[in-house]
């Protein structure tokens, strides 16, 4: 009898799934599709690593093809508010009682898995889902964001063609390491043989994957800010722009912060080269889609008094840069910020990377068992920390704390950005998310 669940029955099934931890490799995630009959197979579109970025690039890329009149599944992690925003399409989240069916399917077919290869992991059970969702509506473009690396990423089953990798820093350090050849060899192996491949790395991690495009196969390579050259402008809350490629492109995008300068410079030569291949998105498209994306939690700001900006960074180089976004937006102000990270980060160093903000912070840890506890950072920042027991209290205070002409930050975690925004009721709103 085929399992059967309501969305709540199916957050209580992944919730279930979450306790037995995260296991890296692709036998049990080639096994369950195995399974499912292989929906994997005939995909086309993106599937895109890296440290930074690869979720902007793809709300772009997801953007530019829509004003295009393209179909597209886009399957991004973790979610800000709900498990349904990791499997979008058509640019809106799944339907609740979707999502539910999709995971009793995938959940069925992992029934008896136990004995080979191990019962699935919940990354596991919703890329499946995802790629599920991706064969029955078979879209024109599939856009997946790797999750943890990418050698041994459950998406890395995946070969859509084109393979993007965005900048390469230090993160999950536990898995990956601090050695940046190595983090880019790790996130360079979702390249396939025949893939057209484009990355915003450079330095080193673009010696890797020059290597390792080669050693694929890869029919293509472009290094934007290498071989492509591009320059833009940071026009604070008013967004970017980006000159690039030749004929050049002049964009223009509402996302805020410096660093989406890059992710837009990449996601706009991605679109051209799916153009090459096939995939009919014209330049008015790539320029329409630019000033249509909306990408939540990330530099996000909304009017108020204070006003809030919100920005998920979630390891030290994602802090650094939206400080140095931020700093110019909050001048003036006073600002307060509200900060909590997963325990298995680089937390010193995230702390040292805020530091230029504010000396005004109230710490906290979003409701995950992956959080590092408030006091723990507290006491790493030192001499006025002060902590709050959830995101929305620490919200509360440092409302008061900045007052009406003040700004509020909040950040260091997706988890962080999404509470904030259920806070306030302010998912999509505002500008650059």
């Amino acid at each position: 009898m085929a399992l059967t669940l309501d969305y709540p029955g199916a957050l209580e099934a992944l919730e279930a799934l979450e306790g037995r931890g995260m296991k890296l490799g692709l036998e049990r995630i080639e096994a369950l599709l195995a399974v499912l009959g292989n929906p994997h197979k005939g995909l086309r579109g993106v599937l895109a690593a890296g440290t930074n970025g690869k979720g902007s690039v793809c709300a772009l890329l997801d953007s530019m093809a829509r004003c295009a009149g393209l179909r597209t599944v886009m399957l991004t992690k973790p979610h800000l508010l709900s498990w349904t925003e990791r499997i979008a399409v058509d640019g809106q989240p799944i339907a609740e009682q979707g999502f539910a069916d999709l995971i009793a399917t995938v959940l069925d077919a992992a029934t008896g898995m136990v004995g080979a290869h191990g019962s699935p992991t919940v990354f596991e059970v919703v890329t499946a889902a995802g790629i599920l969702a991706a064969h029955t509506v078979q879209p024109d473009l599939l856009i997946c964001e790797v999750g943890l690396g990418g050698r041994l990423d459950s998406t890395n089953v995946l070969d859509l063609g084109v393979a993007v990798i965005t900048g390469i820093a230090v993160d999950h350090a536990a898995e990956l390491g601090h050695d940046i050849a190595g983090i880019a060899a790790e996130k360079a192996a979702i390249i396939k043989r025949g893939n057209d491949v484009v990355t915003g790395a450079d330095a080193l991690a673009l010696d890797v994957i020059r290597t390792t495009a080669e050693r694929s196969g890869a029919h293509s390579l472009a290094a934007v800010g290498t071989d492509l050259p591009w320059d833009g402008e940071e026009r604070g809350r008013a967004g970017i722009t980006v000159n690039i490629g030749e004929p050049v492109l002049h964009l223009f995008s509402p996302l805020i912060g410096g660093f989406q300068r890059r992710n837009l410079a990449v996601a706009a030569h991605t679109a051209r080269v799916l153009r090459r291949r096939g995939t009919s998105i014209p330049e008015e498209a790539i320029l329409a889609g630019a000033v249509a994306v909306r990408w939540p939690g990330r530099m996000q700001w909304i009017d108020g008094s204070p006003p809030l900006l919100i920005d998920g960074c979630h390891n030290t180089e994602a802090v650094a840069a939206m400080v140095a976004a931020a700093i110019p937006l909050c001048a003036g102000h006073h600002t307060v910020a509200v900060f909590g990270a997963m325990a298995d980060k680089e937390l010193d160093d995230m702390l040292a990377a805020l530091r230029p903000l504010t000396k005004d912070v109230i710490f906290t840890a979003p409701a995950t068992a992956r959080a590092a506890p408030g006091g723990d950072l507290a006491r790493r920042w030192g001499t006025g920390a002060r902590v709050a027991e959830n995101v929305a209290s620490a919200l509360d205070i440092a409302r008061s704390a900045a007052g009406p002409e003040g700004v509020v930050v909040a950040g260091g975690s997706l988890y962080v950005a999404g509470e904030a925004l259920q806070a306030v009721g302010s998912l999509g709103r505002g500008r650059g998310g």
